[in-house]
């Protein structure tokens, strides 16, 4: 069958773009731009094209024949974009494509949300039903194309929801490199005391959940959280990391609140300027912010359970980092 891969050239879409087509799917991507997979794509005869979900004409030219689309695409951690694009993209661009879906003759759409429209994990581990409680602008845009996602049903399409937890594996450009090139160093600096917990997931455990949530009947209308087995510290996490790598890595543990008030006057004085500070508010969340979840619906209603362990996806990870030379 056709299938549109929305944002489907960054490190999720593109998994999922090469699992589909491995299938033998007609697999078409959209993504606003190129990314580092977009060679074995090609290879896999995956059809790219460049542009954003903003553009109405043109998802609805690329859903045109489509069984299935993935949303993927999303304006994602860049702290100096206005509250504008995050809304066009996360808002419009669902709205875009729900649109293009029902104009395509009722494609199946599994839209992709995060598990940050939860905020702070109050009382661990929270499920679909816990209190929705966006702690910045990207999940509260998140939330509200959820929203429309939900409308949508109402009205008689076919929706489903993932609220992934964190990323990672072979191909993350971010998230958990900056984690690999820390400990690699032998050094890791905490602020606070290492006990905020954090919930990873990795990257082939994601994309088994985009394929089943596309395929079971019962998931329209539902949303659900996906993450791997375990929730970790994220003191923990740095430990394993360096297991994993076979690397010492010492712990330093500083006081949070102080290096919070530098960050805000750093992100006042780069307001004005084109590029990304180098130390911003939502960065440092990751060590006072708890994410931990339950995954028995998406067990329980799709069938599926995470393949990967903790502990060999990040062996898989820091391997792919070093053959790539990033750490």
């Amino acid at each position: 069958m056709k299938v549109l891969v929305t944002g489907g050239m960054g490190f999720t879409g593109s998994a999922l773009c090469l699992r589909l087509a491995e299938q033998g799917h007609e697999v078409v991507a959209l993504d606003n731009k190129d990314g580092i997979f977009d060679d074995e794509l090609r290879e896999r005869d995956v059809s790219l094209h460049l542009g954003s979900v903003t553009d109405e004409k043109l998802v609805n030219q690329l859903a045109e024949g489509c069984a299935q689309i993935h949303h993927l695409a999303a304006a994602f951690r860049l702290v100096n974009l206005g509250k504008k694009a995050y809304w066009d993209v996360n808002v419009g661009g669902t709205e875009n494509v729900l649109e293009a879906a029902r104009l395509a003759g009722g494609a199946r759409v599994v839209n992709c949300s995060t598990c940050g429209v939860h905020g702070n994990v109050e009382n661990p581990p929270a499920g679909e039903d816990a209190p929705i409680a966006p702690a910045d602008y990207y999940q509260y845009t998140k939330w509200e194309g959820e929203k429309i996602a939900m409308s949508r049903v109402e009205a008689g399409q076919w929706v489903t929801t993932l609220r992934p937890a964190a990323i990672y594996g072979p191909g993350d450009p971010e998230r958990f490199l900056m984690i690999f090139r820390r400990v690699a160093k032998g050094r890791f600096v905490f602020l606070g005391n290492g006990s905020t917990t954090y919930h990873p997931l990795y990257i082939d455990n994601l994309v088994d959940a985009f394929m089943r949530a596309a395929e079971v009947d019962e998931a329209n209308g539902r949303s659900y959280l996906i993450a791997d087995e375990e929730y970790v510290p994220i003191r923990d996490l740095v430990e394993r990391t360096a297991r994993a790598l076979d690397q010492e890595c010492q712990m330093v543990f500083l006081p949070f609140w102080p290096a919070y008030a530098v960050a805000a006057a750093v992100e006042l004085v780069y307001k004005p300027l084109p590029a990304e500070p180098p130390i911003f508010r939502r960065r440092l969340d990751w060590f006072r912010q708890n994410r931990a979840f339950q995954i028995e619906r998406a067990k329980n209603e799709l069938g599926w359970t995470p393949r990967v362990g903790l502990d060999q996806g990040l062996r898989e990870t820091g391997a792919w980092y070093r053959e790539k030379g990033l750490i």
